[in-house]
């Protein structure tokens, strides 16, 4: 692998916990402008992979490297401060804070970022516009439909203009219009903002529009 010239290359990532071998030497490489989606049984290792490659939890061994860059060597802030600013995150449940509006939910990683707070401002109203919620932008979460907050955590983790998103299913808490809806946002996304993805999922729709579908089974790629 030339990790130099691709987005995220993780090589040779071992995981244990205790005495379960739940990562065996899984390598994976992805490109800018990407959307690959990682499939299998529940128990193959997809969620844990997914959190070692964005740096929410280490490997037991192996390497990460990020626009050519080694992550193994970064401290916590460092690794923090890259978080913030080079990814973003999408879970399947969409984590909004319930006292918080839409608008403010999605500036959140700007003001972390300590952006001037205009800026944020401006770019989480251009993303409610982006996922046609203009109109939702001081509604709070619990007056909200499943898939209108979904949509509000993809904004939120855009707002930084991330190099690329980690979801972990995504359209697992949405009803099958909201899950093809969320679906075709990611595509647009990518046709129209050249946005990367790594995506765990259970949805057979999502990965057949994928980019790439990367199968596990106990572990491993097959």
């Amino acid at each position: 692998m030339n990790q130099a010239s691709k987005l995220l290359v993780a090589k040779d990532i071992w995981k244990n916990y205790g005495p379960v071998q739940v990562l065996k030497g899984v390598s994976l490489e992805l490109d800018k402008g990407e959307v690959v989606s990682i499939v299998g049984a529940s128990g193959a290792g997809k969620s844990t992979l997914l959190q070692i490659v964005s740096t929410l939890e280490k490997a037991d061994k192996g390497e990460l490297f990020f626009e050519g860059n080694a992550l193994n060597n970064l401290g916590n802030k460092q690794l923090a401060q890259y978080r913030n600013k080079s990814i973003g995150f999408v879970f399947q449940f969409h984590h909004l804070l319930p006292e918080f509006t839409a608008l403010e939910n999605i500036s959140i990683p700007g003001w972390i970022a300590k952006t001037p707070k205009k800026k944020v401002t401006n770019r989480a109203l251009e993303l409610l516009d982006f996922m046609g919620l203009a109109n939702m932008a001081n509604k709070k979460p619990n007056s909200m439909s499943g898939g209108e907050q979904q949509r509000v955590a993809v904004a939120r983790a855009l707002l930084n203009s991330p190099a690329l998103i980690f979801a972990d299913e995504p359209t697992g808490n949405l009803d099958s219009e909201n899950a093809a809806s969320l679906h075709d946002l990611f595509i647009r996304l990518r046709n129209e903002m050249h946005q990367s993805f790594l995506i765990v999922t259970h949805n057979e729709l999502l990965a057949k529009m994928s980019n790439r579908t990367l199968q596990m089974k106990d572990g491993e790629f097959i």
